[in-house]
Parts: C-alpha cells; sequence; structure tokens
C-alpha cells in the first residue's frame, strides 16, 4: 500500500494514498466539525457533497479554503485546521445556515438532539448577523413521518439512506437555488410515494427536518380516560436500545425496569410482544411446513419461497417494488398485529371489556409500525386492532416527562395472559432471528429432535453481513413427516432493503435456491430500527444484538412451540395454526401498490 507523509496542525501524519484530509485528521486525533459529512462504516457508504462548507480548512499554497471531506491528501501537504481565518470561514458559513433556519428550537421535536444546535453551540454563535428573506415549504405530514422542509440544511444525508442504503429511491434534491429541497419526485406527499415509512432517513437527519409522527399524547389522554382499559406491548429490540436514552452502555437489556416504567406510566397491563413474536413462529412455521409439503408432493404451482411477513417497511418495498409477485410472502401478521387482534378479542373477552373500550399501544423500534397500524385490513368496522404505535424514543420522552426515574426502578415481569414468551421470540428483534425461531420450532415438529446446532445456538444465520445462508438437512423424520426425509432446507437471510432488493430480483427470475426467506428492511433488524435511539452505528447495534441473544440463552423456555400461554391460545380459541379462526384474526392480505 503506497503512503504519503503530510502535516496536519504541526504534526506529521502518514496515510494511504486517496485520503482526505478529513480521514488523516481524525486518524490522527485531530477534530475537524462536519455536518453533511456522514460515513456508514458498516455498509462502506460516505455522504458527502462537500455542501455545507463547515469541514474547511487552510492547505498551505491553495488559495481557497478546501474542504476537508472531500479533499485528498498530497505528499508534503500542510494542512491548518483551526487557525483564524478557518475559524471565521466556519462560523460565518453557520451563521448563513442559521440565517435560513427556523428559529423555534423551543419547541421542535429535535431540541436537544439537534447537531445543528449542537454546532451553533461549540461556534459560539450567540446572534444572527445576517437577516433576510427565509426559504418556506408546506410541511408534509404522512402515518409515520413529518418532513419540515423549512428545517432541511440540504445535507442530503436522507437522500443518501434512502437511495443507497435501502434503494427506495424516493428522497432527492430538487428545485434550484433558494428554493432547493430534498423531497420525493414531483414534491409529491411521502404517502403518494413510495416511501416504506422504514425511518432510516430520520436517524441520520441533523435537525428537525424528518421526525416521526408523536403519538405520545394520544397515549396520554387514552391512560386519562377511566372509560378505557389501555393495555401496552413491548418489541423485543426496544429492551436492548431504551437503556441508552437513560445514560446507560449500549446493548444493556432493560426488560424488568421497562415493565415497571410502563406500569407507573399508567397502563391496565403491560404485556410483550414476544408473546405474539411465538404465535408468528406458530402460524408462519406451519405455512412454511404446509408449502414444503405440497411441492416435495409434486404440486409446482405452490410459491417458493415464502418469505417472512414480520417488518411493515419490507411489506410496504414489495407492495410497491414486486406487486407481480404477492403470492410469495407469508399471509401471516406481524406480531405487533397478531397481539392486537388477539387482545380485542380473546384477552377483551376475558376481562370483560368491549372492543371500543380496550385501547392497545404499542412500544416498537419502528417507524412503519406507525403506519401499518393504521391500515384498513387490521380493523374491525373503523376500529384498529392497534390504537397507537410509539418508538422506543417516544416511550423515553413519556418516562422522562412522567418524572420517572428510569435506573432506580425495581426489575418486573410482564402480567399474563399475554406476557409469556420465549428465547425465540426475543430473538426476533436481531437479523436472523425470525429465521432461527423458526426453524427451531419447524425442525423439532418435523423430527421430534432439537435442532442440530449447540445449544440451539443457529450460528449460521446469525451476524451482520447482508446476505447469510444456511442450509439444514432434514433426517430421522417423525412417521407423520417420512417424505422429507433427507430434504435440505435452504435459507437465506437479508437485512437492509438493498439487500432484500437482490434477492427478488433472482426470486423474480427464477435463480433463487432457498425454501425460507427472512427479510427485515432495517441494516442489522429491529436493532437498528428508525425508531431506536440515535445514534445507531454498527458497533451499537452489534451490542444491542449481544442483548437479544444473552436474554435467549437465559430463558428457561426457547422454543416458540413451548410457551404455554401460546399453547392454551390454541386450545382455548384458535383451534389449531392456520384453522380457519387463525387466518380470520392472524393472517392478512397485500395490496398492489403503484410504483409512482
Amino acid at each position: 500500500m503506497e503512503t504519503i507523509k503530510l502535516k496536519i496542525d504541526n504534526k506529521v501524519v502518514e496515510v494511504a494514498k486517496g485520503t482526505t484530509i478529513l480521514k488523516a485528521a481524525r486518524e490522527a486525533g485531530i477534530h475537524i466539525p462536519t455536518l453533511c459529512y456522514l460515513h456508514l462504516h458498516d455498509l462502506n457508504i460516505e455522504n458527502k457533497p462537500a455542501g455545507c462548507r463547515v469541514c474547511v480548512v487552510e492547505v498551505e499554497g491553495r488559495r481557497n479554503l478546501a474542504p476537508a471531506c472531500v479533499t485528498e491528501c498530497t505528499e508534503g501537504m500542510v494542512v491548518n485546521t483551526h487557525n483564524i481565518r478557518v475559524l471565521n470561514s466556519r462560523k460565518t458559513v453557520l451563521e448563513l445556515i442559521l440565517s435560513d433556519h427556523p428559529t423555534d428550537c423551543l419547541i421542535c421535536a429535535k431540541n436537544g438532539n439537534c447537531e445543528l444546535q449542537s454546532m451553533a453551540q461549540e461556534f459560539g454563535i450567540r446572534k444572527i448577523h445576517y437577516e433576510g428573506e427565509q426559504s418556506t415549504y408546506r410541511e408534509d405530514t404522512s402515518p409515520a413521518i413529518i418532513r419540515d422542509i423549512d428545517k432541511c440544511i440540504m445535507c442530503r444525508r436522507c437522500e443518501m439512506m434512502c437511495n443507497d442504503v435501502q434503494t427506495v429511491g424516493v428522497l432527492s434534491a430538487v428545485n434550484r437555488g433558494f428554493m432547493s429541497v430534498v423531497a420525493p419526485a414531483f414534491e409529491m406527499n411521502l404517502d403518494h410515494s413510495v416511501c416504506t415509512y422504514c425511518g432510516q432517513c430520520v436517524a441520520v437527519c441533523p435537525t428537525g427536518a424528518l421526525t416521526e409522527v408523536d403519538h405520545t399524547n394520544s397515549v396520554i389522554r387514552a391512560l386519562a380516560d377511566p372509560t378505557k382499559t389501555v393495555v401496552v406491548q413491548a418489541a423485543p429490540a426496544v429492551r436492548a436500545a431504551l437503556g441508552e436514552e437513560f445514560g446507560l452502555e449500549a446493548g444493556t437489556l432493560v426488560t424488568g425496569k421497562m415493565a415497571a416504567a410502563l406500569r407507573r406510566l399508567g397502563f391496565d397491563y403491560v404485556f410483550d410482544t414476544d408473546f405474539a413474536a411465538d404465535l408468528t413462529i406458530m402460524e408462519e412455521g406451519t405455512e412454511l411446513l404446509d408449502r414444503l409439503t405440497r411441492h416435495l408432493n409434486g404440486d409446482k404451482n405452490v410459491p417458493l419461497p415464502i418469505l417472512t411477513s414480520c417488518c411493515p417497511g419490507w411489506v410496504n418495498f414489495f407492495e410497491h417494488q414486486f406487486p407481480e409477485m404477492m403470492d410469495i410472502p407469508s399471509t401471516a401478521r406481524s406480531p405487533q398485529q397478531m397481539f392486537g387482534a388477539i387482545a380485542k378479542t380473546y384477552f377483551a373477552d376475558k376481562i370483560g371489556v368491549k372492543r371500543e373500550n380496550l385501547v392497545v399501544v404499542s412500544i416498537m423500534p419502528c417507524l412503519a409500525k406507525k403506519y401499518e397500524c393504521q391500515r384498513d385490513e387490521f380493523a374491525t368496522d373503523g376500529n384498529p386492532d392497534v390504537d397507537f404505535s410509539i418508538s422506543t424514543r417516544e416511550l423515553s420522552h413519556l418516562i422522562k416527562q412522567s418524572n420517572i426515574e428510569f435506573n432506580e426502578l425495581p426489575e418486573e415481569d410482564f402480567d399474563h395472559p399475554l406476557g409469556e414468551s420465549t428465547g425465540a421470540a426475543v430473538i426476533f428483534g436481531a437479523t436472523g432471528g425470525v429465521m432461527e425461531a423458526a426453524l427451531r420450532t419447524a425442525y423439532e415438529i418435523v423430527t421430534g429432535r432439537e435442532v442440530p446446532f449447540s445449544n440451539l445456538n443457529i450460528t449460521p444465520v446469525r451476524g451482520m453481513d447482508g446476505v447469510k445462508e444456511a442450509s439444514i438437512k432434514i433426517e430421522g423424520c417423525a412417521p407423520d413427516w417420512k417424505f422429507l426425509e433427507g430434504a435440505e432446507l435452504k435459507v437465506a437471510i437479508a437485512h437492509g432493503l438493498v439487500n432484500a432488493n437482490k434477492i427478488m430480483r433472482d426470486v423474480r427470475e427464477g435463480k433463487s435456491p432457498y425454501h425460507f426467506v427472512e427479510i427485515m428492511a432495517c441494516p442489522g433488524g429491529c436493532i437498528g430500527g428508525g425508531g431506536q435511539p440515535i445514534p445507531t452505528s454498527m458497533e451499537i447495534r452489534k451490542n444491542r444484538m449481544k442483548a437479544i441473544y444473552s436474554e435467549d440463552e437465559h430463558m428457561v423456555l426457547r422454543k416458540s412451540h413451548e410457551n404455554p400461554d401460546v399453547i392454551a391460545i390454541y386450545e382455548e380459541f384458535l383451534d389449531k395454526p392456520n384453522s380457519h379462526k387463525s387466518h380470520e384474526l392472524l393472517h392478512t392480505h397485500y395490496v398492489k401498490r403503484e410504483n409512482y
């Protein structure tokens, strides 16, 4: 590897040829502020439009200041990162950005977590010296995401996430000059576009230009209504991330404290989405075995591979991008929606509450869940199965404004009967988790034995690779499953919609060798969801994933079909997996949507 030497702030630095000044400085421990620049190390993707000019430095012999994020180092280069010329330029640029920015920081959703606000503080800006016309743009409110483009600074991070990371292609720069904005094509609203509501754009926005639709006030009103019984469910990925909002290290499990906090917020019943995840495995796993059975018995019209359908961002994606393949995904609803359907039927009857007087709230790591719970197919006579879905971030805000000392709370359990779960359910929060949970149950149903992996840990489906593959040979089948003897079950796991795109194109072209495919819209799966604490880096995702698997390892029950409350609900209410009743409540249909 060819290297070069340069001097940064009188410090001799040796770096690989082609390295930018910004990277060289960071390797040398020298801070250069940035605003539009963003490096996603895990995906090897950089956003560096060099538009903000906050990272400018002085290069000896160069007339103009150089943007450090795109200027490559050269042999013998002499760089100054903080002389008076550089500092004045950065401050002027920042003041110009602020001159065309709303000053409603006190009521902005990103107040206290805004990179522009933090940078203004860092530069000691106390007055806006430039006054004049400010650009104005209409607010765009969708079921999950709010675009307040008056607060956009044209960093284009959202564009990078939407186009390069997720390959959805909704956002791009439109118009010119003073009226330039980042928007969907033809400046249409998000809800008229192919947006999946994954929320990854929200997660990287440095200002309040992109935020989630906040349902906390609606939840507070429901909790204060004496005519309503309010139940809450918490998704598996939330417990591995919520602690970060209260100063705990990434990957700190706060399952018991979360349950305690939800109780103190006033919820009448505190349940676990993990219960519904176990239920999902029973339905989706049975659907998989049914399709495999028909396929191996010679039915060539059976749609394979079967695709998981737990992730609403992924569901939105294939409804828009692959409408001709609607028969391939599993018809099983997501755990969120299964829980809502069971809560407003089975549980409502148990406690003697009318459906319309039962309010179901979900705590999710995902912004697409806000859209999902508003879909027409998940409502009965206009009454939704899940009334409100709030993100991990929204829950933390709710806890803080309720003056609850989260870190001082005791460890408490979830309520029953919708709070019992297994380790197979908790790993739903990580990419590969749904697949592993399904294999643990499907293999044991077919063979009567546990999956042939140490301690039930199916390691080939774990990890952060964009696409993972595995195969399991089925041997020693039970009498009812002898036709599967010797069959090799081929599976794949993809996270991030760029990888989903690759797999779906192979399926469409008939090149896919798989029987079962798990897809999650967000990098890392739900642990990296668009509603999780900000920031979310590769290291943070790995720590959250480690926490998820740790909880699985320490649970008494680790296979979905062993969940006693799931067994009971089939005996008392649903009859069996994929029964008529199950299909009525726990399955769905998909909608062909236009790709613009």
